[in-house]
């Protein structure tokens, strides 16, 4: 199921994609951008591609601090990490 809206200045596709998977879950994927994320419904899979859009944009806060970051919202041990390996790129 797509939806999609007229593109007057012809820079590329707008709208939304829903795609339910095998799974029962749905995936929402931004047409102009690509980006997607998925939910157990097409109202959490919007709210989450949303998060992701502002974040693609700009938005968000910064981490301060990437290891307290990871070990307290993550639960991921920042010790385990790969040190010579570089941070995921939502904690650059």
């Amino acid at each position: 199921m797509a939806s999609a809206t007229d593109d007057p200045d012809g820079d590329g596709p707008d709208g939304v994609e829903f795609v339910r998977e095998d799974d029962g879950t749905v995936t929402a994927r931004d047409l102009e951008t690509g980006l997607a994320r998925g939910g157990d419904s097409r109202a959490e899979a919007l709210a989450q591609l949303a998060e992701v859009l502002e974040l693609h944009e700009g938005g968000g806060e910064s981490i301060e601090n990437p290891d307290e970051f990871l070990r307290d919202e993550l639960d991921v041990d920042p010790d385990e990490r790969d040190a010579d390996g570089p941070l995921p790129e939502f904690l650059r």
